[in-house]
């Protein structure tokens, strides 16, 4: 079972950024399609962002030119850069590696909120 671990979640006032990370316990971005998603009270879980091992990323309408997800295969982890937050950013980020799609392993999730 591979351990997927987040962190840099917080509390950010809008138009702030925040960078969220993911530790993989094993080198899955490398071969796998890592992606970052998130989930709102009362809404379901979204996709947000996912990096493709070519390197090519894809995002939500939503948050493009506002986010940036990249890779460390070294390191095994992924990483989301947020900027210019808007409250309606506010929500739980899971990240998201592995076989399939989605992939077959999923983080705790980290609470990103923005308010003023």
């Amino acid at each position: 079972q591979v351990q997927l671990v987040e962190s840099g979640g917080g509390s950010v006032q809008p138009g702030g950024s925040l960078r969220l990370s993911c530790t993989a316990s094993a080198a899955i971005f490398r071969f796998n399609v890592g992606g970052w998603y998130r989930q709102a009270p009362g809404k379901e879980r979204e996709l947000v962002a996912r990096l493709f091992t070519t390197g090519t990323a894809d995002y939500l309408d939503s948050v493009k030119d506002r986010f940036i997800m990249t890779r460390n295969n070294a390191k095994n982890i992924v990483y989301l850069q947020m900027n210019n937050l808007k409250p309606e950013d506010t929500a739980i980020y899971y990240c998201n590696g592995g076989p399939g799609s989605p992939g077959l392993f999923w983080g705790q999730g980290t609470q990103v909120t923005v308010s003023s």
